[in-house]
């Protein structure tokens, strides 16, 4: 049910971390994918490399999603290399900034939001005319959109949007088969989750979670790949908790 031979995907985001997974789980299940980075090149090469050596077909590129023509380039480098169809976006890329109402400046508002939210919008914008009836838009929203965890007001604030986006985007789009989706992990072991390397932060981590254990990249990764797959045919407009469980 999972298989996506012969699928096109595009992972934004894909350098690391939960965009990585997602990249290797498309990849495994027979997409060809195209890894996005924005600054990690080197991490770039190793995932197409990876995803080659197992008999995949991958290749990186490149784009800065926080400048405001940021999906526009992004979406035209897809175009040129996938032609007319695109089957699979994952819009992973994103940042956060832990800082307290008070402390969040003007500038760290506007950047949370340039990458959170309008990259993601703009890039459905622009890659519209290449999705068709079947395509599956996969948006990453978090936890921190229902539940007040640590000191992430912005950044929370994108997430509710993304996840009101998923709701808008699925209406508008439902009419041409395209399914829009979202995954909401809680706390993953990433570099955007440092915190979770240190006893105390893993302790708190644990306490919140009906599953004790701290989540791996490939714990979200799989939940990208089984809504991006034929097995979601039927879902659409929905965000899928996938945090072990976080404040139940």
């Amino acid at each position: 049910m999972n298989n996506l031979t012969g699928k096109t995907a595009l992972v934004t985001g894909a350098s690391r971390g939960i965009g990585r997974a997602s990249a290797l789980a498309l990849a495994q299940a027979g997409a060809q994918v195209l890894v996005h980075y924005s600054s990690g090149e080197k991490e770039a090469d190793a995932v197409v490399a990876d995803i080659r050596a197992a008999g995949g077909n991958a290749q990186k590129v490149a784009a800065n999603l926080r400048q405001a023509d940021g999906p526009h380039e992004l979406a035209k480098q897809v175009r040129a290399v996938i032609g007319h169809r695109l089957d699979i976006l994952v819009a992973n890329a994103g940042i956060s900034k832990a800082a307290s109402i008070e402390d969040t400046t003007v500038e760290d508002f506007d950047n949370l939001f340039a990458v959170n939210v309008r990259a993601p919008f703009f890039l459905v914008q622009q890659l519209l005319p290449v999705m068709c009836k079947g395509s599956s838009v996969v948006l990453l929203s978090s936890l921190a959109a229902r539940a007040a965890v640590g000191t992430l007001p912005a950044y929370a604030a994108t997430k509710g949007a993304v996840d009101t986006l998923v709701r808008h985007f699925a209406s508008a789009l439902g009419e041409r088969g395209i399914r829009v989706n979202a995954v909401a992990p809680g706390v993953v072991e990433t570099d955007m989750s440092n915190f979770t390397k240190t006893d105390s932060g893993r302790e708190v981590t644990l306490n919140m979670q009906a599953l004790k254990r701290v989540a791996q990249p490939d714990d979200i990764g799989g939940a990208v790949a089984f809504l991006a797959s034929d097995a979601a045919r039927w879902i659409t407009g929905e965000t899928l908790h996938v945090d072990g469980g976080s404040k139940l």
